[in-house]
């Protein structure tokens, strides 16, 4: 089996024009499975988390967070090239703006973020595109879903899986740690 070519963060915290954020995650959903697929592989979903806010205003609801895996079913998908990820860095920022997010804070609120957190080895560093997320291995919003789909995976740059990293961010996290919500329809994990 090949590796894990590409890992992307769901989050929202606000209504959408599809309703709640659970209602948005669930719209989006099928939407960025169909990306994915386009792209020659399968993807693997983890489960939904309830997750405090992190920085921004004090005052903002909790989010709703996932993580989706993506497989590639060839070696090609392995090797991106910077234009083919800033091209999907793009259609996840046009998925966004279908689900009314807008950008007035930093990590304010929001009705769908979702964040390419890398793609295979690629590394890049722009005004548009950061690859790996610099900060995915600080966030337990990510690693609890990772950790979730697969206990032993090694995200990028990382010196430890992301269950011993959840683990390790937990210990020394201030607030509540994410809490796993049971599957249902339209997101059975």
């Amino acid at each position: 089996m090949l590796p894990v070519s590409l890992a992307i963060g769901l989050g929202a915290n606000l209504p959408s024009p599809a309703g709640a954020p659970l209602a948005t995650l669930l719209a989006v959903r099928p939407l960025l499975e169909q990306r994915l697929m386009e792209l020659g592989g399968w993807p693997r979903w983890s489960p939904l988390y309830r997750t405090a806010p992190l920085g921004g205003p004090a005052d903002q609801p909790d989010y709703l967070n996932a993580v989706v895996l993506f497989r590639p079913l060839s070696a090609a998908a392995l090797q991106p090239s910077s234009h083919q990820a800033t091209q999907l860095l793009a259609d996840l920022q046009e998925l966004e703006r279908r689900f009314a997010r807008r950008r007035l804070q930093r990590w304010g609120p929001r009705s769908l973020d979702l964040d390419l957190l890398w793609w295979g080895d690629l590394t890049a560093c722009s005004t548009t595109l950061e690859l790996p997320h610099p900060r995915m291995l600080e966030r337990s919003f990510v690693l609890a879903p990772l950790a979730a789909i697969d206990a032993g995976l090694r995200p990028p740059g990382a010196a430890a899986t992301a269950e011993t990293l959840l683990g390790l961010l937990l210990a020394r996290e201030p607030g509540p740690a994410p809490q796993r919500l049971a599957g249902q329809p339209g997101w059975p994990e």
